[in-house]
């Protein structure tokens, strides 16, 4: 038996954004073509809250904790933040991934996002949903730094 590696990059740029009015800033570290979840939970239809999901590791608040609200709700997982001057949510802690955050892709400073995939998610039936999503709760998950490898063998007769 042999054995392939296969080294798959992972391309990540950095994506800065934040609030309307300049309060909330942060960086995040994330794919230019960004995976964005349309949840019709009660919070995220009232909010129409459009989101990608990336680990904690790759998410650095950079200015405004001190002026940051947060909202919560049902099982009190979720933590809705906001900025307390204009109100904006330019990303929060979602309930399906309570180890990362979700970042609203309409809050980044433009140049850094190539394509933008949207994939719709039935929050109205949460606990279905979840079990039966084949990667959600993997986003979250921090991913190695510069690259990931799969390790697949090989076999030959």
């Amino acid at each position: 038996m042999n054995r392939i590696f296969v080294l798959k990059l992972v391309e990540r740029v950095k994506h800065t954004g934040g609030c309307h009015c300049g309060a909330v800033r942060f960086e995040v570290w994330n794919s230019p073509d960004l995976l964005v979840f349309d949840c019709d939970c009660s919070i995220c239809t009232k909010k129409q809250n459009h989101h990608f999901i990336v680990p904690e590791n790759q998410f650095n608040l950079l200015q405004g904790l001190g002026i940051i609200n947060t909202y919560t709700f049902n099982t009190h997982i979720g933590k809705h933040t906001f900025c307390s001057t204009c109100g904006v949510q330019s990303f929060f802690t979602p309930r399906s991934n309570p180890d990362g955050y979700g970042i609203a892709p309409h809050c980044l400073d433009p140049g850094t996002v190539r394509s933008v995939t949207v994939e719709k998610f039935c929050g109205q039936k949460y606990e279905e949903t979840m079990k039966n999503h084949p990667n959600i709760r993997d986003l979250s998950k921090p991913v190695a730094e510069t690259h990931t490898v799969e390790v697949g063998s090989l076999h030959t007769p």
